[in-house]
């Protein structure tokens, strides 16, 4: 259909720019001005139009926190599990919410939706500002609705890295893991946004960091949606998923 997505295989959703956190590492900065998240009907139905034309292997939707918007994360899964995608992850710092009922019930949307794994972000940064005991009891939720789930942390300079910040984010793995979650490899931090801005200190951590968003333009394998309908410099919103992707040239 077009030259520049012939290995495409993966969508990926920013479905809110909010967030619950303020995290120092965070790439995308402050989120105090973020508002709204992205159509939950329309991202689905770009969701089974794509898998119409492409052989789509992986989903995944993540924010800011997604999970602010649960309806909207669980129409884009059931599209996703309708259309035959296997792999359907969420990442998330599963700090939603501090009602009980309500982490409950979002498990349970979750498992009802599809989603077959779930990626919890842990570390020092996620728990310098989100509360621990909602997340541990989102974990404990989402496993006893059957939904794989692993820490997902974010390592300042390298996992082996000697610094406070990992040396505190292993603290935090050690006490989920000591309820049995299993530890993803998670990510290294990337010097841009507030990690620039805090953690001028360690700008010696990020040498020869590649970005991880960074992708060939001009050979695509992912298709990320932007929390306003974005894609492929179109948007959903105003045109069809196929045509935005036959039009788009890096």
């Amino acid at each position: 259909m077009n030259v520049y997505l012939e290995k495409l295989e993966r969508i990926e959703f920013i479905v809110t720019m909010c967030c619950t956190g303020k995290c120092r590492h965070c790439s995308e900065g402050d989120h105090s001005a973020y508002h709204g998240h992205i159509d939950g009907a329309a991202a689905a139905e770009a969701v089974t139009e794509v898998c119409r034309h492409y052989n789509i292997k992986s989903l995944m939707t993540f924010g800011g926190e997604p999970l602010l918007f649960p309806g909207t994360v669980c129409a884009i899964h059931s599209a996703a599990a309708k259309a035959g995608i296997g792999c359907r992850e969420i990442i998330t710092n599963g700090y939603f919410t501090k009602d009980k009922a309500r982490i409950a019930e979002v498990a349970h949307m979750l498992a009802e939706s599809g989603v077959n794994r779930i990626l919890l972000s842990v570390d020092a940064f996620h728990q310098e500002t989100i509360p621990a005991e909602p997340v541990e009891l989102f974990a404990e939720r989402a496993r006893a609705e059957g939904l794989p789930i692993e820490l997902s942390p974010a390592w300042l300079g390298g996992r082996d890295a000697d610094n406070p910040y990992n040396a505190e984010t292993r603290r935090l793995l050690e006490r989920f893991s000591e309820k049995g979650f299993g530890i993803a490899d998670g990510n290294v931090i990337f010097p841009k946004g507030n990690a620039l801005k805090y953690l001028s200190d360690y700008t010696e951590s990020f040498a020869d960091i590649a970005d991880p968003y960074e992708e060939d333009p001009r050979q695509l394998h992912s298709l990320c949606f932007s929390a306003d309908g974005s894609v492929l410099k179109g948007n959903i919103y105003d045109n069809d998923i196929i045509d935005i992707i036959r039009d788009y040239r890096p």
